[in-house]
């Protein structure tokens, strides 16, 4: 996707996160890795939405992260708020893609997007597993 034609009206789910004061860096704008973070929170809510909760360490259908790709687009400073939208951009056999999006609240600017490979696991077997039905059915061509 290119960066003009990222809109909040390509995503369905959205988690808000509030800047602290703490994740701003020495230069007064919030710190890069600071973004990871709310992108973390984000992606973990939205695969909660589909059934993969990560916290239930029995689960036969689990995640890992295998790689992320992460642009900047603009600076952002405190105080502030973000809304983070989510949604499934590819889908493979064993692997899919979330594409994530920082806008702020106040003014819709894109401030971050990151595309993560995730890649569906099961932490008993140690081995990769398909990509389950719900993620299936969560991804959307349009």
């Amino acid at each position: 996707m290119k960066n003009k034609n990222i809109d909040k009206a390509d995503f369905i789910y959205f988690k808000k996160i509030e800047a602290r004061w703490g994740d701003m860096d020495g230069l007064r704008h919030i710190n890069n890795a600071k973004y990871l973070t709310f992108l973390e929170s984000a992606r973990l809510e939205y695969l909660s939405t589909l059934g993969i909760d990560i916290n239930r360490w029995d689960s036969k259908e689990s995640v890992i992260l295998a790689s992320m790709k992460i642009d900047y687009h603009k600076q952002s400073s405190y105080p502030n708020i973000y809304e983070i939208g989510c949604k499934i951009s590819r889908i493979g056999n064993k692997s899919f893609d979330i594409f994530n999006a920082i806008f702020e609240s106040s003014s819709n600017n894109l401030i971050v997007t990151g595309t993560f490979t995730i890649v569906c696991f099961d932490y008993h077997l140690q081995k990769t597993i398909s990509v389950p039905d719900s993620i299936k059915k969560a991804y959307h061509t349009d």
